[in-house]
């Protein structure tokens, strides 16, 4: 059964300020970007599990899994399944301190 993904106000946020980063310097490379993120979205709604367990520190992110944007490997997209939908929580570069911004959280 295919499931409604749901964007954080934060997943929100960094999925414009990655758009406006690539965009900067190639404006084609940015449109593919945003079209491979709607089909990661798409493919995770129909296979929620997809993704590998993410272990943080944090218990309130117990059950975070984590999968590489589609041709943007570099970019991952954190999410929890929940009973009728996919939350995306971030969408990440992998350089960045992910266990630092996770424990902010």
């Amino acid at each position: 059964m295919k499931k409604r993904v749901v964007q954080t106000r934060l997943a929100e946020v960094d999925l414009i300020e990655h758009f406006d980063y690539i965009a900067n310097d190639n404006t084609d490379a940015a449109l593919r970007f945003a079209e491979s993120i709607e089909q990661a979205c798409d493919r995770l709604s129909q296979m929620p599990k997809i993704g590998s367990i993410r272990e943080f520190s944090n218990p309130r992110l117990s059950g975070i899994r984590m999968w590489p944007v589609p041709q943007f490997s570099k970019y991952l997209i954190f999410y929890q399944i929940t009973e009728d939908s996919i939350r995306i929580i971030r969408v990440l570069h992998g350089a960045r301190d992910i266990s630092a911004l996770f424990e902010d959280e």
